[in-house]
This record gives structure tokens, sequence and C-alpha cells, in this order.
């Protein structure tokens, strides 16, 4: 298995870009959809510690459960926001690849490199 994992979403085209990245450096990442296997608040807390940023930066802002849940106006805590990432997937920025105790936001699909 892999060291590498990818935070992953086979629809999205950065995504799909990032994987072929990695498979053309001959790295066969673990694949998370997270889409269909979010991730807990502590394994997101963890991502989030890798990336060095809040959780308000990884927020996808431009998705409906943005507006929806009122995330612009949104004055809860970080531990409130990671659950709510967390119960709304979609609207974690993708994808993010993790190499260790670092990780990278692949946009662009580029940025990873700079990790493995």
């Amino acid at each position: 298995m892999s060291s590498i994992v990818m935070y992953h979403n086979p629809r999205c085209s950065k995504s799909r870009q990032t994987l072929a990245l990695l498979q053309e450096q001959g790295i066969e990442p673990t694949i998370v959809e997270y889409l269909k296997t979010p991730p807990s608040s502590e394994e997101l807390s963890q991502v989030l510690a890798a990336l060095g940023i809040s959780a308000r930066e990884i927020i996808r802002t431009g998705e409906e459960e943005y507006k929806t849940l009122n995330l612009a106006t949104f004055d809860g805590t970080e531990a409130e926001l990671i659950a709510l990432l967390c119960d709304h997937p979609k609207l974690i920025q993708r994808p993010i690849v993790i190499n260790g105790d670092k990780a990278k936001i692949g946009r662009p699909p580029e940025d990873v490199l700079q990790i493995v």
C-alpha cells in the first residue's frame, strides 16, 4: 500500500489530472473517494494540520451547500466547521494529496509534486 493518500473525486477534472500526474511519476496513491467515505472530524483535522490551513480555507464557496448552509456568515468554532464539512464533504476542496505529515491541494495539479 502506498504511503501517499489522495482524497479524490473521480468526477472532478483537477482530481483526475492530479491522479494521472502522480501515476506518471510512478506513484499509485491510496485513493479515498471522500464523497462516498467522508473523513471523520479527527481525520479532517489532521489533513488541515498537514496543509497548514483552517477549515474555512478548504471550503468550496461555489457549491450550493455553501449558500444553503449560510457559510459566508458562519460564526461557529473551528471544530463545528470541521464537523459540518464532514457532514457535507462536497464542500471540501479537492483533490488533496497527503504524504506523511505534509499535504497539498492539487490546484493546480503540479502543486502536489512538492510533497512526493
